[in-house]
């Protein structure tokens, strides 16, 4: 195991993990629902890659554990977003009004 690829791609994490919280941080209430949107699209995308390297995993077990967690927590998150972003669009929909009553006391 080639200890110096591992520690520049845990660094990489790190780095990519950090800058990402700052960034979505930063967003404003009004931009959250196109964003999710966004996300939404690219999380597909990295559930492709986490498929393909769930597939192409011939080294070892924990290869394919890696990559099922991939495909798991990708998904687990674009149905997160959806969820999210289904409930946000919720707020914007207007409520019925009340049924008045018929009839009133004597």
């Amino acid at each position: 195991m080639d200890y110096a690829n591992l520690i520049q791609q845990l660094t990489i994490l790190a780095l990519a993990a950090f800058v990402g919280f700052e960034v979505i941080s930063k967003v404003p209430q009004t931009l959250h629902t196109p964003l999710m949107s966004a996300t939404n699209a690219i999380h597909g995308i990295v559930i492709v890659g986490a498929l393909i390297v769930a597939g192409a995993a011939s080294q070892g077990t924990v290869q394919i554990v890696l990559g099922t967690l991939a495909v798991f927590f990708g998904a687990l998150n674009v149905v997160g977003g959806f969820v999210v972003t289904d409930r946000m669009l919720e707020m914007f929909k207007k409520k019925p009004a009340p049924a008045k009553k018929e009839g009133g006391a004597s």
